[in-house]
């Protein structure tokens, strides 16, 4: 009968609030950078926003050097590793209802809110609300457009090929995202690939591979953000289209850049000398995450951009 081992019990530890603190400065920062007049600050609101950025990043990197530290002084047995096996699989699995939701407000909106608006279907007596609207997606033309303006032109692959033809599809930043995002879980497998057969060469070139090709689809991401606002009028203020545009595109670029983060962490640690076959728990977790923002992104490019 083996005898049992020592469960580690961590101190009490101030950086639980302190992630909470950053989120709630994340909120506030976002909420008042896209609606200035909400906050005191004005112009400078984005300021918030910032903060907030530097602030997860800084509580992030004192609870990842605190849970490696623990890792490397020995203090996780058996089941203390199994226990952070389920809780990333149960993240992952929160993130996914998270997704889920958005997608299933985009799909109402769709089918039936937008419809209803347009005379169609059981509750088309809201048309009555604005007489002559007509329903159709993506929404150009917003119910009230006094209040809320369509946007100029939409993100569709439809309308890239319309404009341009071939040339326009080869030019869709959506497609290099695409092809970046998807790229990248290739490379990060075969960083893992590496690590589990002991080549650390492998894994720290093609992990570093996987972080140049986020990093790119990060910096795409902002210049069709850019795009969007100066050339389209495609805007978070451009109806029920522009705001469900950049919610899911923004959240799921916010995730890209924390998965980012953590693969950045994960390769310091790979630099130092970190990990073995044995022990790799905090590159496995991150490289979960990184395929789930892959599959995310698929789902994306298929409801958002070509649906």
């Amino acid at each position: 009968m083996s005898s049992p081992q020592p469960y580690y019990v961590p101190e009490s530890s101030k950086l639980p609030f302190a992630m909470a603190l950053t989120m709630f400065t994340l909120i506030i920062g976002a909420s008042i950078t896209i609606k200035p007049e909400l906050g005191p600050f004005g112009d400078n609101s984005y300021l918030v926003l910032i903060i907030g950025f530097l602030m997860m990043w800084t509580t992030m990197f004192f609870w990842f050097s605190q849970v490696i530290k623990e890792n490397n002084d020995g203090l996780n047995n058996n089941m203390l590793n199994n226990s952070y096996y389920y809780g990333m699989a149960w993240f992952i699995f929160s993130e996914v209802m998270f997704f889920f939701a958005f997608f299933l407000a985009l799909g109402y909106i769709r089918n039936f809110a937008v419809p209803w608006l347009g005379g169609e279907g059981e509750k088309g007596i809201a048309n009555m609300l604005w007489p002559g609207f007509e329903a159709h997606w993506p929404l150009m033309t917003t119910p009230d457009q006094a209040t809320f303006t369509g946007p100029g032109e939409e993100m569709s692959l439809g309308t890239a090929y319309a404009h341009g033809g071939l040339a326009g599809v080869l030019g869709w930043i959506p497609l290099y995202n695409t092809v970046l995002l998807l790229s990248s879980s290739v490379t990060v497998h075969i960083a893992h690939l590496g690590l589990k057969n002991g080549n650390r060469k492998q894994f720290n070139f093609w992990l570093a591979v996987t972080l140049v090709l986020g990093y790119s689809f990060v910096a795409l991401q902002a210049f069709e953000y850019y795009e969007a606002y100066t050339h389209m009028g495609l805007t978070l203020k451009s109806g029920v289209y522009g705001t469900t545009f950049f919610m899911l595109t923004g959240f799921h670029g916010f995730h890209v850049c924390l998965g980012a983060i953590i693969l950045t962490v994960m390769l310091i640690r790979g630099l130092r000398g970190h990990f073995s076959h044995e022990d790799q728990f905090g590159f496995e977790a991150g490289s979960w995450y990184w395929h789930f923002v892959d599959v995310v992104w698929i789902c994306l490019v298929a409801f958002v951009y070509v649906l």
